[in-house]
């Protein structure tokens, strides 16, 4: 069982249309507690990495990765682009030239970003930021890889969620939020929000090849 690069092409183009969706949402999020920039920040990025995808699906993960990262970082201001250019840049390295990606390689990839963002972004559980929905999205797709691919996504989607939600009534540790002190508890977290829309961008891409 294995992932291809056209099939992973396909769950990025998903993340880029549904931040396109949730541009507003994002942004309004991000108004409360941030610079009011997130989702049209994202929305940006994205929409270049779309731009890229058709030449990137022909090569391998490694690279359609890589490239992603690359794109975001340049094209994305704020915190999210280094952060998220960081994520992709390390499943890229991760995955190096394989032609196809097995659930379990996928998993050590997901957790090289996941590596990645903290250390970039000095952010640890508790902290409310993306990585509060991306350590247990990780850890769940890591528990479940060597069994059914659909069920892993389905449970790393609905970990990112939790880990979303668990954080909102909490007062931010990190970030432009944490200027706020206790004004930040109660408000949900754009980044952790849409880490969570990443991964269920991957659950309904590619829970097909499961």
């Amino acid at each position: 069982m294995a992932i291809t690069t056209a099939e992973l092409a396909d769950a990025v183009d998903t993340f880029a249309g549904r931040i396109h969706a949730a541009k507003e949402e994002l942004t309004t999020l991000d108004s409360a507690i941030g610079d009011a920039d997130h989702g049209i920040n994202m929305d940006r990025g994205m929409s270049a990495v779309r731009e890229i995808l058709r030449e990137l699906r022909q090569g391998d993960p490694g690279a359609l990765f890589t490239q992603t990262g690359m794109k975001l970082i340049s094209t994305v201001g704020g915190a999210s682009g280094p952060l998220y250019g960081t994520f992709f840049l390390r499943l890229g390295t991760s995955l190096g030239e394989t032609p196809e990606v097995t659930p379990r390689r996928l998993a050590e990839a997901l957790r090289a970003g996941l590596e990645g963002v903290k250390a970039r972004g000095k952010a640890e559980l508790g902290d409310k930021t993306m990585v509060d929905a991306m350590t247990p999205a990780v850890e769940a797709f890591e528990a479940g890889a060597d069994g059914d691919l659909t069920t892993a996504l389905a449970a790393a989607a609905t970990a990112a969620a939790g880990g979303r939600d668990r954080v909102t009534p909490v007062v931010a540790r990190k970030g432009r939020a944490s200027y706020l002190g206790e004004r930040s508890a109660g408000h949900q977290d754009p980044g952790a929000t849409s880490t969570t829309i990443l991964f269920e961008s991957l659950r309904d891409a590619l829970a097909v090849t499961g």
